[in-house]
């Protein structure tokens, strides 16, 4: 028997759909993952098999193949245990193919059955937001972080049982819901200011035509410039936001921003991107 379900990869900063093709085949008791996997991927089998079985579900003795496409692109990371165990169920019957035509799972499963957080939350979120999904199942300490983005529902999730009940219909759950006028109201306070810098007029000439246009602007050279790297989101914030259409820029800066440092991990999990502009 054969099911679908939907996942996602993070190429850079960016994200891009996966369909996690699960195919249950008579035949010597195999499990085998393709579509350029790499070792965290391939070991999803015996996490996911742990999880089903300590989770009280029964794990199919069959031939077991997991296809990742696109097949040309490498897979990495520990996101998919979710999508393989949801996929595996449905192909047993267990959870509804409906209900998995425009979910976006992910998250990585402990041995016990938790879903445990995963990094690209946001990213994952906006692809799945113009890949026209409806709804985004992920851990609950990446929920807030992909509520931000509007247009899509959220909703945060803690084992694998639970996800099969509310996949089923047996468990009705609200999706999770954030104030973005709240988390995009506040205008951050810059502790420096450009008189702390003396001389170099024409790198803060060139940072106030760049705040108060709202281009962009590369620094680099010597570090012999003696300019602190903290006077740039003084700038910014000192002229961008008397501009006009301020709060949308903010916002789309913000989720750039908020994507890089989710995906090397350096903002914390638990909490939705702070509205940072530099």
């Amino acid at each position: 028997m054969l099911a679908k379900a939907f996942s996602s990869a993070v190429l850079g900063i960016d994200a891009y759909i996966v369909e996690v093709e699960v195919d249950l085949a008579p035949g010597l008791p195999t499990f085998a993952v393709v579509g350029l996997p790499d070792a965290s991927v391939k070991e999803s089998r015996e996490r996911v098999k742990a999880a089903v079985q300590n989770s009280g579900l029964d794990f199919p003795v069959r031939r077991i193949t997991v296809n990742l496409a696109p097949a040309d692109i490498r897979k990495e990371g520990s996101a998919y245990d979710l999508p393989i165990a949801v996929g595996l169920l449905c192909a047993t019957g267990v959870i509804p193919a409906s209900a998995l035509q425009s979910s976006v799972l992910l998250g990585e499963l402990s041995l016990d059955g938790r879903v445990k957080p995963i990094r690209g939350a946001l990213c994952v979120a906006l692809a799945a937001e113009r890949a026209g999904m409806a709804r985004l199942i992920l851990p609950r300490e990446n929920a807030a972080e992909a509520a931000v983005m509007p247009g899509i529902a959220v909703y945060p999730v803690d084992t694998l049982p639970q996800v099969v009940e509310f996949l089923s219909g047996r468990l009705p759950q609200e999706p999770l819901r954030v104030d973005l006028q709240a988390a995009f109201a506040h205008v951050p306070s810059a502790s420096v200011d450009f008189a702390e810098v003396k001389g170099q007029a024409l790198v803060k000439r060139a940072l106030e035509v760049a705040a108060a246009g709202g281009h962009n602007v590369l620094t680099f050279g010597s570090q012999r410039l003696h300019l602190p790297l903290e006077c740039f989101p003084a700038a910014a914030n000192r002229f961008h936001w008397r501009s006009p259409g301020y709060p949308m820029r903010r916002r789309q800066v913000s989720y750039r921003q908020s994507q890089s440092a989710l995906v090397v991990g350096r903002l914390a999990r638990n909490r939705s991107p702070m509205p940072r502009v530099v």
